[in-house]
């Protein structure tokens, strides 16, 4: 291939079809094109997309060197020009370009980002979002002013455009606002003497034209694989093009595909009339040729200049592969032909289709397939998702088989350890210490590493049992009275949390609106007093340490004072778009891509892994500001061009010698659609696609466990001296209810826990009432000072604001109609002599034992029993059945002299229910389970007491001293509590007609 141009002049442009493999037949055809003996490729100047290119292309080079036997090979100079700093990359390669060029520094993005949020604060004055809501306005408003500079549209553009009557009002105000502050910023940039790095990008590109066009290099110059389609980049790669030792080299542009399919994608920045739109209507954005078609047509460049690279790579495909690849992406009406291609037009030999049920035996399967490669010598494979949570399960899958690999891609910040951590720091801020983001700072990897780490979580875990159950109040001050409550259970908690809050302390305790800058300082330094210099290390953490940086710097010069609550997810978004690369080191035949990196890639194996709608290809994703036809009308692409791009991403990928599509039936969030691209494939194709089924069988097989047999309903039999516990008169009703719940809380001694933040339980909103109504009756029960003595208390339980404002209201509707109660009661003669006192009696050797919520003298020398419920009181059938009996137990203890200070025989047994009385409004009401008037169910008031022994000494009989199994669920119609569901293996049996019911099943 001779380096002179062809005598009748003609652009050096070439394309390497999809089945060559773009770097090694790149490689390949550079080699004996520019190699001279003595210097090697030296000479040669090669322009990429990207840095991922230039390692591609280098490793390309590798391997031809080693194929060729050639030894050593002196590299070709490499500049990318993807990057936005074109002074660090294509300046000191193309001397003398880059000096002596007067163009303005970029403004750093940072503090473009921030000032563009203060003067979106500005524009909307009172209806301005909070800090993190303008950072979101602010990022969208300057996307889309870098989208409008990197396809060369300048502001005063956006003057021309009248299309008040076809826009909706939203887009109107989002237009006017975006023009505004656009003109605002690009008067500050003049002041400030720099522009926006992509207009930066855009001049140094045409600087570098305009040289070459005047001077061209005495060196050669090639492009490859550069298929941005910015108007300064398709001026570039034209001068590239008509030098007289230049080339530009493209990637799978389909030079096969029918002139009236081409003609058919649509204007693609050609109008036909001059001042035309540049995109048309019925342009095909979302096929795979038509981003190549406008780089073409901006270069101006006809397809038909376009000559094919003969050249391939080491393991090329066959090359019908192209062909079919055509085929396959041709629009709705020309694919009518499928009908009637022949087969080897159509032909997909080595491409298989792998559907799998959920994302992780999606993840295990493609695992498997890598692993099977691997084993192969010299083998490489390279997976390919945009789907960055399926890349790390394929990664944690390899990790079985100690194949170390790396998401390419790389991972966000806040989804490293280092990121996590700062983000933790801001919740527990933002948050005032609740126990969530608390305990996830405290336990998070890099807090206290050392030889101190065993303690401290030790102690993390003793905070987490302490802040279980409703959220305490706001701040480190309402933790310390929850671990001062719980002294007697973590006598050495209160030491430890003192050390602890001290460094946390200068953090949580400011409220107050604060300075970013100061903000993040703040951060830092708390930082650092919980992880030392283990913070900043790794490349999370020096990527962290890079973002704070810039950050910081820039927040300095910025006006933004925030709340501490918009800290969080301020910092998210900013840290989401810092992307933390892996060092090199995995599996040197591995790599995993994203759709991105994969671009000039090469393996013998290439996995495409996640193809459902969505992800490949991803959601069109519109301008939020600018809309579809103000975008048409400055000759911008739409949201679906980059549905073009995904489509063309899978087209290369095609072009490897095997291939696997690879998608799950359903994710997370339900049944899941199958890509396009592969409802195409399946279209085309027909009976003659082959799918993977074996990968997927030994996946599923990897963790299949051999079936367990069916599990009984738990029948526990304890020993005779197991079984003698006593009673208490909450657990009765346990006992007769579901006797394996009585086995599992008074034999074995178990105990639910709460959850962290927890609403607020019956429990412990029982325990809350008992604990204000026994303040209140110690006091003497003063007129008045009940609610008052409420909020006292539930101050000193350290409940939650929000919890008490919610709860309050009813409470105290409630309280109120006890004090009117007992006020009524005492006129009556009626006094309380007891009240939350422990008592106990022996019954057939078993100790009975409880507390009495209250317990009043009637004026006719008998007792009356209280209970008090903050929900509903148990029904009259239930007592009648005897799976109520608290009331009748106390009873019995009270007659019996259990209580001291407590003589006489009950006759009344009363419910006070806080709760909304029925078919009315107000709260508080009494009820007693005793038959009478339209009451028909309950105990006689005569035989209440007799009743109530019956059935405890019938239970002790059969559970206590006899030798019943405790049967769960022996009551399955009977409201139960659901704390042993687990433990029971509850749904494993229960309502199955199965022969598992017959035998014991110990728990």
């Amino acid at each position: 291939m001779s380096d002179a141009k062809p005598s009748e002049f003609r652009p050096s442009v070439y394309s390497i079809a999809a089945h060559r493999g773009f770097a090694d037949a790149l490689v390949a055809g550079l080699i004996p094109r520019y190699h001279e003996d003595n210097f090697g490729l030296a000479r040669l100047t090669l322009l990429l997309p990207s840095q991922r290119a230039v390692r591609t292309v280098t490793e390309a080079f590798v391997r031809a060197s080693d194929a060729g036997g050639r030894g050593g090979l002196l590299l070709p100079r490499m500049a990318v020009v993807g990057d936005l700093d074109l002074d660090e990359t294509l300046g000191p390669l193309l001397d003398p370009i880059g000096a002596g060029v007067d163009i303005p520094p970029a403004a750093d993005p940072v503090k473009r980002l921030l000032r563009v949020a203060e003067m979106v604060r500005e524009e909307l004055g009172r209806n301005a979002p909070g800090e993190a809501g303008l950072m979101r306005q602010a990022r969208s408003i300057v996307q889309s002013m870098d989208r409008m500079a990197v396809e060369g549209v300048v502001p005063v553009s956006l003057l021309s455009i009248d299309m008040a009557d076809e826009l909706a009002g939203h887009w109107q105000d989002s237009l006017r606002l975006f023009a505004r502050v656009q003109t605002r910023w690009r008067f500050e940039l003049d002041a400030r003497g720099e522009i926006d790095a992509p207009e930066r990008r855009n001049r140094l590109l045409e600087h570098a034209a305009a040289t070459w066009r005047a001077t061209p290099p005495p060196y050669p110059v090639v492009a490859a694989g550069v298929t941005s389609a910015s108007p300064a980049v398709a001026k570039l790669l034209r001068v590239v093009a008509d030098l007289p030792k230049g080339a530009v080299i493209l990637p799978d542009l389909d030079l096969v595909l029918p002139a009236d399919v081409w003609e058919l994608l649509g204007v693609a920045g050609a109008p036909a009339e001059p001042g035309g739109m540049a995109f048309g209507r019925g342009d095909l954005a979302t096929h795979p040729q038509y981003h190549l078609k406008l780089l073409l047509n901006r270069m101006g460049v006809a397809r038909g200049e376009v000559q094919p690279w003969h050249r391939a790579g080491l393991s090329p495909a066959p090359p019908e592969r192209s062909r079919a690849i055509s085929n396959l992406f041709l629009p709705p009406e020309p694919s009518a032909v499928w009908a009637t291609l022949p087969a080897d037009q159509r032909r997909l030999a080595g491409v298989r289709m792998m559907e799998t049920a959920h994302p992780e035996e999606e993840a295990q399967a493609i695992a498997v397939l890598v692993r099977e490669a691997l084993a192969q010598p010299e083998r490489r494979v390279a997976v390919i998702t945009p789907d960055r949570a399926l890349a790390q399960r394929v990664v944690a899958n390899l990790s079985r088989w100690n194949i170390g690999t790396d998401d390419t891609a790389g991972r966000p910040l806040p989804q490293t350890p280092a990121g996590r951590l700062f983000l933790h720091l801001a919740e527990c801020w933002a948050e005032r210490a609740a126990p969530v983001p608390l305990l996830a700072l405290l336990g998070h990897p890099l807090v206290q590493g050392g030889e101190g780490r065993p303690n401290w979580l030790e102690n993390v875990r003793r905070l987490d049992l302490v802040l279980r159950g409703p959220r305490p109040g706001p701040g480190l001050e309402a933790v310390s009275d929850a671990i001062t409550l719980k002294q007697k259970d973590f006598p050495q908690l209160g030491d430890w949390w003192q050390d602890a809050e001290l460094l946390l302390a200068p953090l949580v305790a400011i409220d107050d609106p604060l300075p970013l800058g100061a903000a993040l300082g703040l951060l830092v330094e708390t930082a650092e007093a919980l992880c030392g210099q283990a913070i900043w290390a790794g490349p999370d953490g020096r990527a962290l340490a890079g973002f704070v940086e810039q950050w910081s710097e820039a927040a300095g010069e910025a006006l933004m004072v925030l709340d501490p609550a918009e800290l969080p997810a301020l910092l998210r978004d900013a840290m989401d778009e810092v992307a933390v690369r892996p060092p090199y080191g995995g599996h040197p035949r591995l790599a995993i891509y994203g759709l991105l990196e994969a671009r000039m890639s090469r393996a013998d194996l290439v996995i495409c892994g996640g193809m459902t709608e969505g992800s490949w290809p991803g959601a069109p994703a519109p301008d939020p500001l600018l809309a579809p036809p103000i975008l048409r009308a400055l000759g911008i692409p739409g949201a679906e061009f980059r549905i073009g791009l995904s489509a063309h991403d899978l087209a290369a990928a095609l072009g490897a010698p095997e291939v696997v599509l690879s998608h799950a039936s359903r994710d997370a969030s339900g049944p899941a659609i199958a890509s396009r691209f592969l409802l195409r494939i399946r279209a085309m194709l027909g009976d003659n696609l082959k799918f993977e089924e074996q990968a997927v069988v030994y996946a599923r097989a990897l963790d299949r466990a051999p079936s367990a047999p069916a599990y009984p309903r738990p029948r526990p039999m304890p020993s005779a001296e197991q079984r003698r516990v006593p009673i208490a008169v909450t657990s009765l009703d346990r006992l007769r209810g579901d006797p394996y719940q009585f086995y599992a809380s008074a034999i074995l001694g178990l105990r639910s826990l709460d959850p962290l933040d927890a609403d607020p339980t019956p429990a412990w909103r029982g325990t809350a009432v008992h604990a204000i109504l026994e303040d209140w009756h110690r006091a003497g029960a003063p007129p008045g000072r009940l609610v008052p003595l409420a909020e006292e208390k539930l101050a000193e339980m350290s409940a939650h604001p929000f919890m008490r404002a919610l709860w309050m209201p009813r409470l105290t509707a409630a309280l109120a109609w006890i004090e009117g109660e007992q006020e009524r009661l005492l006129g009556e003669g009626r006094r309380v002599v007891s009240f939350e006192q422990k008592g106990q009696i022996m019954v057939d050797g078993v100790r009975i034992h409880g507390r009495a919520d209250r317990i009043d003298l009637c004026p006719d020398g008998t007792l009356a029993v209280v209970d008090y419920k903050t929900g509903s009181p148990p029904s009259g059938k239930m007592v009648q059945e005897g799976f109520a009996l608290q009331l009748g137990l106390i009873g019995l203890i009270a007659q019996g002299g259990g209580f001291d200070g407590v003589a006489g025989t009950p006759n009344r047994f009363e419910y006070w229910s806080l709760s909304r009385r029925p078919r009315e409004q107000d709260f508080g009401y009494m009820e007693e389970p005793v038959p009478g008037g339209r009451k028909k169910t309950g105990i006689p008031r005569e035989d209440f007491l007799s009743e109530t022994e019956r059935f405890l000494r019938e239970a002790i009989a059969r559970w206590i001293m006899g030798n019943d199994p405790f049967t769960a669920r022996e009551n399955p119609n009977l409201p139960s509590y659901t704390d042993y569901d687990q433990l029971m293996r509850l749904d494993e049996w229960y309502g199955k007609d199965t022969r598992s019911d017959v035998g014991d099943a110990d728990a």
